[in-house]
């Protein structure tokens, strides 16, 4: 008997649009100690599919028309609120996407840690706060005690996501639900958090459903995939046969729209459209609008059952039908994969010029205020970003890439130095000179629904630059110039009447990018500007940026922490850590031959989609406080090279100096002593 059974799930909620069928008739099993992901874009039912799992669904709105949950045999659909919360955090627990919003803020973690140990073990307080503090050292937590005295907004993402996976594993459940539960984190992060599950998995025999829209997370720690579109499952497979050998449509384009292993000459694969509501599922195939091999009328009339092409493997297309499959001729057809001229012809004169670059934020205490620290958020950066070229910013959280970006852009108040944009110190301009080079440099933020007004309509969001920078516009050629960069990014001028609100994320995406490009800028700085999106969402967005830059010769500052991402859209690349730059140069070199230890480790960290590498230790440790930075280099405390090294010109340097820059090849250069023994003269 497997340990979990679920059998024709259903779940529907009652909303002013109508009855969304967010859950449709989803039936799978997982076996004691399997590892099952489970993946699709947003809005396909994922989340609600774990929700259903710990009943967590909520009458009156929400609701089970059908369906059964086993657990080891035990009927959970309809159970008993009592025999319910003796089933949560015991024998299932679930680590939920956002620790921040899931955990109480106004406990303490020593509280929130108590709770499920003294509930379900019957524990003392003492002994649970004794098992809790030994839960957070299992966790890698430096200083558990203080952490358990500390309050959830007091901590690192990595640390409250740590603290997360504690309570979860208090009781050392059969069952863990992980619903994106690396989602926000670093790739540093990341790997220490999957390398702590896999462990405990290991070490307690526990199941594991993974929740996740990254492939590279699903090909390091699943056993078997289960792909979901639009509530129903569209394909189970091992994990060797969903990546090695997608077979429904879907799964296909999801891979297909991955920016790793792309050549950057080419742009990236996309898919058509958008998932429908959940109000606006139809009785056929739920992907039919989207598939280049939809034949009427079979696919427009009827859904597609599981049909099998090889043992363990089943699709919901009728490509597959044993009966009568359908022809393997493309119906529809992607335009050509055209060539991204933008790199062929990128790079000019230096166009931002940035000179020992400091923004120190002053810590200040007590009645008086009075001044007792700096945060070094930036701390002496040089950057000459030339004219029409992707310069790719990466590193950790806390690390200083968003305060250097805003700093730039004059944005804090607090950065010193000279920022040199086209022959102008702009950090030096008076305001109403500044005002007017605000048109030629824009920002485009990492959540664009915080970013864009939601009183506002979406033609007074974009067309709000207009109105500070050209107020002598007529009417008609206001109108006219906002129908062109809807029109350009992707959007019918139809679409200025509504709210932010009332579009995807996608779409939301490219009003932010229509607003910075309405004043026809030079610069613009991303910040994070693709990584809450889906993989097919950040494909149409990252070709939309190069098609832009190709036809505008715009040049990008691209603040992210996904690697593929960059190594697909940054000509540079510059890697920065506890707010200096560690190493710089072109980004093809720097990937192939990273000579910071600190870019190793983030490249080592990525999960790839093509092997399956769990022999590198992730990287320990978090970013010290940029207060109080360590002496010598900032990253030898964390430095997995001097852990190894006998060399004792590094065991006294790395200590003790701050390195210089040294030379690799071309434009490539890295802050540490041990690139020193690569200096090209």
């Amino acid at each position: 008997m497997a340990l979990l059974e679920i059998d024709n799930l259903r779940t529907y909620f009652r909303t002013e649009e109508g009855l969304a069928r967010a859950v449709d008739g989803v039936s799978f099993m997982v076996e004691e100690g399997e590892s099952v992901a489970l993946v699709g874009e947003s809005a396909c039912g994922k989340s609600v599919t774990a929700l259903s799992i710990m009943q967590l669904v909520q009458g009156p709105a929400g609701y089970h028309p059908s369906g059964s949950i086993r657990l080891d045999g035990q009927e959970l659909m309809g159970a008993a609120e009592k025999t319910l919360q003796r089933i949560r955090g015991n024998e299932i627990s679930m680590i939920f996407q956002e620790p921040m919003t899931s955990l109480n803020p106004v406990f303490t973690v020593a509280n929130q840690l108590r709770e499920p140990l003294m509930l379900h073990q019957g524990m003392s307080a003492r002994t649970a706060d004794a098992r809790g503090l030994e839960l957070l050292e299992r966790m890698g937590i430096p200083s558990p005690d203080q952490v358990m005295a500390s309050y959830p907004h007091q901590l690192s993402g990595g640390m409250r996501q740590r603290v997360m996976i504690g309570m979860a594993m208090a009781c050392r459940p059969r069952l863990m639900i992980a619903d994106e539960p690396t989602t926000a984190l670093d790739v540093t992060v990341q790997a220490q958090i999957l390398e702590l599950i896999q462990e405990l998995r290991r070490e307690v025999g526990m199941a594991l459903i993974l929740i996740t829209h990254d492939l590279g997370i699903v090909n390091q720690v699943s056993d078997r995939v289960l792909v979901m579109y639009s509530g129903r499952l569209a394909e189970i497979g091992t994990r060797e046969a969903i990546l090695r050998k997608p077979a429904h449509p879907y799964t296909v384009k999801l891979l297909e729209s991955i920016p790793r292993g792309v050549s950057r000459e080419q742009r990236l694969k996309v898919i058509r459209g958008m998932v429908r509501p959940a109000t606006e599922f139809a009785e056929s195939c739920r992907f039919v609008g989207r598939c280049d091999f939809a034949s009427a009328p079979r696919c427009s009339a009827s859904e597609p059952a599981l049909f099998s092409p090889e043992p363990g493997h089943e699709v919901a297309c009728f490509l597959y039908d044993p009966s009568d499959p359908l022809p393997r001729v493309p119906v529809q057809q992607d335009p050509p994969v055209e060539s991204a001229s933008a790199f062929a012809a990128a790079g000019g004169r230096v166009l931002v010029d940035v000179r020992e670059l400091r923004t120190h934020f002053p810590v200040k205490k007590g009645f008086f205020q009075r001044v007792v620290g700096y945060v070094k958020a930036v701390d002496g950066v040089n950057l000459a970003i030339r004219e029409g070229i992707t310069l790719g910013l990466v590193g950790e959280s806390g690390c200083g890439k968003t305060t250097l970006g805003h700093s730039i852009l004059r944005l804090e108040g607090h950065a010193r130095g000279e920022v040199i944009f086209d022959g102008e110190d702009i950090l030096a301009l008076p305001p109403d000179r500044m005002r007017a080079m605000r048109r030629s440099m824009q920002v485009i933020f990492q959540d664009p629904f915080s970013s864009l007004n939601p009183r506002l309509l979406v033609e007074d969001i974009v067309g709000e630059g207009l109105r500070v920078h050209e107020p002598g516009l007529s009417p008609e050629a206001y109108q006219r110039k906002l129908a062109e960069v809807f029109d350009e990014v992707g959007l019918s001028p139809s679409v200025m009447g509504r709210y932010a609100h009332e579009f995807s994320g996608g779409q939301r995406q490219r009003i932010a990018i229509a607003r910075a490009l309405v004043l026809r800028p030079r610069f613009i700085v991303l910040d994070e500007a693709t990584s809450s999106l889906d993989v097919s969402v950040q494909a149409q967005i990252l070709n939309l940026l190069r098609d832009l830059q190709a036809r505008h010769g715009l040049t990008y500052l691209f603040i992210t922490h996904d690697l593929g991402v960059v190594q697909y859209v940054a000509h540079e690349v510059a890697v920065m850590y506890l707010g200096r730059i560690v190493e710089y140069g072109e980004t093809e070199s720097v990937f192939r031959h990273p000579a910071h230890p600190y870019t190793r480790s983030l490249l080592d960290a990525v999960p790839s989609l093509v092997t399956r590498d769990n022999t590198r230790p992730p990287l320990t440790g978090d970013v010290p406080s940029p207060m109080a930075p360590p002496a010598g280099c900032h990253f030898h405390p964390r430095c997995p090279l001097l852990r190894s090294t006998q060399d004792p010109h590094l065991r006294e340097a790395c200590p003790t100096r701050y390195p210089p820059p040294y030379p690799q090849d071309g434009s490539h250069w890295a802050s540490c002593f041990a690139a020193e023994r690569t200096h090209v003269e």
